[in-house]
């Protein structure tokens, strides 16, 4: 089979691999849909060899990127417990393997494994963006009938990770939130909060994505670009400030402001990948008592629970996805979510 393969420097190649078998514990699952998440550019803009050091994967080979994965079980190895997987199942995949045994592991947390992650499909394991998929049978979470295979691959990253920040915030529908970074997981994150009726105030520097978000659920948008972000967001509160705040954008002026536009008792959420932020601690954490939460993707019963609040609300996550390609096509995709201005791409198989 063919595999989309990111050989730094903003090129991939289309290389040639064995179809997978899997071996005791494991599934192979025929790729329906492979979601491209924003996580990919690092390996995609990377210097050749440099991505995977970030991740402890010092020399590692080049692998089938994309780890968004959806599809059907196709082949299950011995020792595989039919509760687990089974042939036919359509599935998504907790792109993570760990030991397997460890207090993370065994809760469905496999990238907080004791033992260091393993595994990282489409980093330093074989991903999604080929026609099949070798992955343990204890990271297939089960896809509901009523959703789509590009729901699917939404959840098992991008969509899922905004769940598993809002789920860290404790959010509630009488609350507000000001989500900062309408880029696939913000805008998810502006989608779901929505869903669970709580008043979103979503925040990004294109009007473009500003727009997405106000369709998607958003109460009001504000463009942080000439714009004193936690005045307009008190202003918005009566003087108070949000209840949470959420930033999905990895920009250290937005991280700041996230924690400075909650109100006393407030609680900030990171989940944007990378980089830093200044804050000055006591004004604006110790003597409001800000509760800043790191939350990072989510766990198998995480994401069950997502796809399962997806189907019961009717969720429109397909229209998260502006663009769907053909495998074929990846070169082009990829220069063009590089650019970070439209939405979300999908691979269909």
């Amino acid at each position: 089979m063919k595999g989309v393969v990111f050989v730094g420097d903003r090129k991939i190649e289309m290389r040639e691999f064995a179809d997978p078998t899997p071996g005791p514990n494991e599934v192979v699952l025929e790729i329906k849909a492979s979601g491209m998440c924003g996580s990919d550019l690092k390996y995609y803009r990377a210097a050749p060899g440099e991505a995977t050091k970030s991740l402890g994967f010092a020399g590692a080979d080049p692998v089938i990127g994309g780890h968004e994965p959806c599809g059907v079980v196709v082949a299950v190895g011995s020792n595989v417990n039919p509760k687990q997987a089974y042939l036919g199942q359509r599935a998504m995949c907790h792109h993570y393997r760990g030991c397997g045994a460890c207090p993370h592991c065994s809760t469905g947390w496999m990238q907080l494994c004791d033992e260091g992650v393993a595994e990282v499909y489409g980093a330093t394991g074989n991903g999604a963006h080929a026609r099949y998929m070798k992955c343990p049978a204890s990271t297939i979470v089960e896809l509901p009938p009523e959703l789509s295979f590009e729901t699917g691959a939404a959840i098992a990253c991008g969509t899922g990770t905004a769940w598993g920040a809002l789920k860290r915030l404790d959010l509630t529908g009488d609350q507000t939130i000001a989500i900062f970074g309408q880029g696939p997981v913000g805008l998810s994150a502006t989608q779901l909060a929505a869903a669970m009726g709580a008043r979103v105030i979503a925040l990004d520097v294109s009007p473009e994505r500003l727009a997405r978000a106000k369709a998607f659920g958003a109460s009001e948008v504000i463009n942080p670009q000439g714009t004193d972000v936690v005045a307009a967001i008190r202003q918005l509160t009566q003087g108070l400030g949000a209840h949470a705040t959420l930033d999905a954008s990895s920009s250290a002026d937005a991280r700041k402001q996230a924690v400075q536009s909650v109100r006393t008792w407030g609680k900030a959420c990171f989940v944007g990948e990378g980089g830093t932020v200044s804050l000055d601690v006591s004004p604006d954490m110790l003597r409001r008592q800000v509760t800043l939460i790191g939350s990072w993707t989510f766990s198998t019963n995480g994401q069950a629970e997502c796809a399962r609040f997806v189907a019961d609300r009717k969720i429109d996550v397909d229209s998260l996805f502006t663009h769907r390609w053909k495998l074929s096509e990846a070169e082009q995709a990829y220069q063009l979510f590089d650019k970070q201005s439209s939405g979300k791409g999908v691979f269909l198989m």
